[in-house]
C-alpha cells in the first residue's frame, strides 16, 4: 500500500502565504467551493466563525492548499496557527533549479518578498537558504 503525503506549514495568514508560495513555484491554490462552505454553515456543521474572505471569495479561515500543475507531487497545506515562527525550521523545502538557474530563482524570490539567508556547499552540491515572508526557511538548489 502506498501512503499519500501532505506538506502542511504553520501560518499566521495562510491564504497570503499559500498565495506567495503559489506564485513562488508556478502551482495553484484550490479554488474555493463557496457553496459548499455556505451549504456546511446553513446545515450548521460549520460556523461563520470558521469562514473569511480571501480576495473576495469565501474561504475555509483555516487554510488553504497548493497543488502542483501535473498534480503528481504532494499538496500543500498553509494551517492557520496563531504563533508566529520562533525557531530553525525542522523539516524545510528544496526547491530544485539546477546550478544554472540558481541566481536568477534566488534572485525572482528575493524580489517577490523571500529574504537570503545563507549560501552553503558541500562537495559539487551548492543551495541558497532563504526565508519566505513568515520566516520559514526553505533552499534552492
Amino acid at each position: 500500500m502506498a501512503t499519500d503525503i501532505q506538506v502542511t506549514i504553520d501560518s499566521t495568514q495562510p491564504h497570503t502565504l499559500a498565495d506567495w508560495w503559489a506564485e513562488a513555484l508556478g502551482w495553484e491554490v484550490e479554488p474555493s467551493d463557496e457553496a459548499f462552505i455556505r451549504r456546511m454553515v446553513a446545515e450548521g456543521h460549520a460556523t461563520e466563525a470558521e469562514t473569511t474572505t480571501h480576495r473576495g471569495v469565501l474561504v475555509w479561515r483555516l487554510g488553504a492548499a497548493l497543488r502542483s500543475p501535473d498534480q503528481g507531487r504532494p499538496r500543500v497545506l498553509f494551517q492557520l496557527s496563531d504563533e508566529e515562527k520562533s525557531g530553525k525550521n525542522r523539516m524545510h523545502l528544496d526547491l530544485h533549479v539546477g546550478a544554472e538557474q540558481r541566481e536568477a530563482e534566488v534572485a525572482r524570490l528575493v524580489a517577490a518578498g523571500a529574504r537570503e539567508l545563507w549560501r552553503a556547499s558541500q562537495g559539487p552540491l551548492a543551495w541558497v537558504t532563504l526565508a519566505d515572508p513568515e520566516g520559514n526557511e526553505f533552499c534552492v538548489a
